[in-house]
């Protein structure tokens, strides 16, 4: 007869339990110490990533973790990161194998693959969008590496893909390993939108650097302050709706001698000699505003002090101007309105010619009634053959003259309603009746526009305003 075995008995412990019976147990409190492990690594190496995330400066920095990071968190073999660049390429940015396995075959096979998803890539609107990568990627790793991927989301846009792959048949691409690596291209995506915001800023800075220049030539070019012209006092003042504005103002003299600032040294002779002689005064504004606008002005301001030198007829000069002009402006689909004038102390004699700028008002002391002052001509740079009308007006003491820009007219409040012509016309009209002197009414001006479209809102034009008032 064959004997049998008995059962073999549990043998006792110190505490009185058996090995059978601990075993399981044991078993359970492994696994549990394992699982806890494995939870602090994974949160160790997310912590890690974050905090690289707040600190590096350079994002490819820390784009060499990325596949680093992918692996360690699944167990894989190594992780691939992949961009998708605006000109459509695909690029192997970073690949990471776990330490002791050769990469030289994955590199060259990655290389290919992304070589022939950028000739069969799509461009819209300046993104790649490779659909066919994870097939390269299967095609040329082959069937015995197993690749696993999740793309990298920027503003909804697909801006690359991250990749872990394995060598072992057994690798399951489980629901959390899923999850973790699309938590580490999430950071990914973070970490591309913050570096090209920053790029962003920067760019923006130097536009702000330049606009801030910009401005500040602009208003050097503008007169820093109204001349001293014999019997007439003058206010002007130039509010841009952006830093740099497409409205100018300027008073030339008949001799640019007459623009050396005066001292204390000048004698009273002198004084009344460089204020008794003509002066032009000028408004003129550009279609548009901000940077072309304010480059135009300049320009305009450049040619027609060039051409009050030749002394011509107010109509002579806008015509000569305009000719000048024309071949830029056409270029620049832009034009320009200009109302040019010359006043004689002398005389009190206002000629003026305009080219299709608003006419500026006279307020007539002695009928206290408005003007327009006002001649037929086309805009600067529309036809490069127009004419230009020359008319002149006396003036007397008392009276008071306006040049504006469309600024003002075409200020609006919040039901739609503009500060038109008439609206002005009346608020000059009061202003010349109550205000005393020119800073009073140009002040008295700009606040009446203020008030019309709100104490809080601010209007979307450039607005110019010159005063000129004969004194007795």
């Amino acid at each position: 007869m064959t004997a049998v075995p008995l059962p073999r008995q549990p043998s006792p412990l110190p505490d009185g339990g058996t090995t059978a019976e601990t075993t399981p147990v044991f078993a359970l409190k492994e696994l549990v110490a394992r699982l806890h492990r494995e939870q602090r690594k994974i949160q160790d190496l997310l912590s890690s990533l974050g905090f690289a995330l707040r600190s590096f400066n350079n994002l490819n920095q820390f784009l060499e973790l990325i596949p680093l990071m992918a692996t360690r968190v699944t167990d894989a073999d190594g992780g691939i990161l992949i961009r998708f660049l605006p000109n459509g390429q695909v690029r192997l940015e970073r690949l990471h194998c776990q330490e002791g396995q050769s990469c030289q075959d994955i590199r060259k096979a990655l290389n290919a693959a992304t070589r022939q998803a950028s000739n069969l890539s799509t461009t819209a609107e300046g993104v790649a969008t490779p659909p066919s990568l994870d097939a390269q990627l299967t095609r040329f790793l082959g069937p015995d590496i197993q690749v696993f991927g999740t793309p990298i989301l920027v503003k909804n846009a697909e801006r690359g893909r991250l990749y872990v792959f394995s060598r072992d048949p057994k690798y399951i691409w489980t629901d959390t390993r899923q999850k973790l690596v699309r938590l580490v291209a999430d950071q990914t995506a973070v970490a591309i939108a913050n570096d090209e915001l920053t790029v962003e800023l920067r760019q923006k800075e130097r536009l702000d650097k330049e606009l801030e220049i910009g401005a500040d030539i602009q208003l050097r070019l503008l007169p820093r302050q109204c001349p001293n012209i014999y019997g007439v006092e003058l206010a002007a003042k130039c509010q841009t709706a952006s830093r740099v504005g497409g409205d100018y103002y300027d008073f030339i003299p008949a001799n640019y001698d007459q623009l050396r600032p005066q001292t204390d040294s000048d004698s009273e002779v002198e004084t009344a000699r460089r204020g008794s002689v003509p002066w032009s005064l000028v408004i003129g504004d550009v279609m548009g505003k901000g940077v072309p606008a304010g480059l135009i002005m300049t320009m305009t301001r450049g040619m027609l002090r060039a051409e009050v030198l030749n002394r011509h007829s107010p109509a002579k000069i806008l015509q000569h101007l305009n000719r000048v002009m024309y071949a830029d402006l056409e270029n620049s689909h832009r034009f320009v309105t200009l109302f040019y004038s010359e006043y004689d102390p002398q005389t009190r004699i206002l000629s003026y010619s305009n080219a299709a700028h608003h006419p500026p008002l006279l307020w007539q002391a002695s009928t206290r009634s408005i003007k327009r002052l006002d001649t037929w001509g086309m805009l600067i740079g529309l036809d490069a053959d127009s004419q230009y009308e020359d008319a002149q007006v006396q003036l007397y003491p008392g009276d008071t003259i306006i040049y504006y820009t469309d600024g003002f007219t075409d200020a609006a409040n919040q039901n739609g309603d503009r500060f038109d012509e008439e609206k002005l016309s009346r608020t000059f009209q009061w202003a010349c009746q109550h205000c005393n002197g020119t800073q009073a009414i140009l002040d008295y001006l700009f606040e009446q526009v203020q008030q019309f479209i709100g104490p809080s809102s601010r209007n979307g034009d450039d607005m110019t305003l010159v005063v000129m008032q004969v004194k007795s």
